[in-house]
């Protein structure tokens, strides 16, 4: 093994600590809720029944007309679970936490094949029965062609794409479209 340079050493250990650096080490703040939900939650603090009371008709009249205003929005778990099952596949910047926690990414869907065509280049494109389009972005050959009405595995894989399994195949990779 031929001895490292003292030119290459150096920025080669920086990056090496760079690297070694877990992502999720970062100082996370706790997010807040809402300012309109904030306040809500601050009547509880008030002593007096009728002035707690009274602020919980002012403040639970303010969240109603943001909320008639679209200024806030509510959702449920399973809708927000909903929401990720339909975005898989599409990267976004992180949003704060509005679809969940990371506790619950979705790492695969199952679903089935509605249309089946290819490119030019002989690559797959599969469309959906949940309105998705997936196109092949590897050069694997699969046995059989898949067909409308099969089942297919997608799941994360790295780089921004996926592997796709039809029935019991063999994986290829790809990337959604629509």
């Amino acid at each position: 093994m031929l001895p490292l340079s003292p030119r290459f050493a150096v920025p080669l250990a920086i990056l090496a600590c760079a690297v070694a650096v877990p992502a999720g080490a970062k100082d996370k703040e706790p997010r807040l809720p809402p300012s309109q939900i904030r306040e809500l939650y601050a009547c509880r603090d008030i002593a007096d029944p009728s002035a707690r009371l009274a602020c919980f008709d002012r403040e639970v009249g303010e969240l109603s007309a943001a909320d008639t205003a679209r200024e806030i929005v509510f959702t449920d778990k399973e809708t927000a679970r909903e929401t990720r099952r339909g975005l898989f596949g599409f990267s976004f910047p992180k949003l704060g936490g509005i679809f969940g926690g990371d506790e619950d990414a979705i790492k695969e869907i199952e679903t089935t094949i509605r249309t089946v065509s290819t490119d030019r280049s002989g690559k797959y494109i599969l469309g959906m029965e949940d309105e998705s389009v997936w196109m092949q972005i590897d050069s694997t050959h699969l046995p059989r062609q898949p067909k409308p009405g099969q089942k297919v595995k997608i799941r994360a894989a790295t780089m921004g794409s996926y592997f796709a399994t039809v029935g019991d195949g063999r994986a290829m990779r790809m990337k959604r479209d629509r």
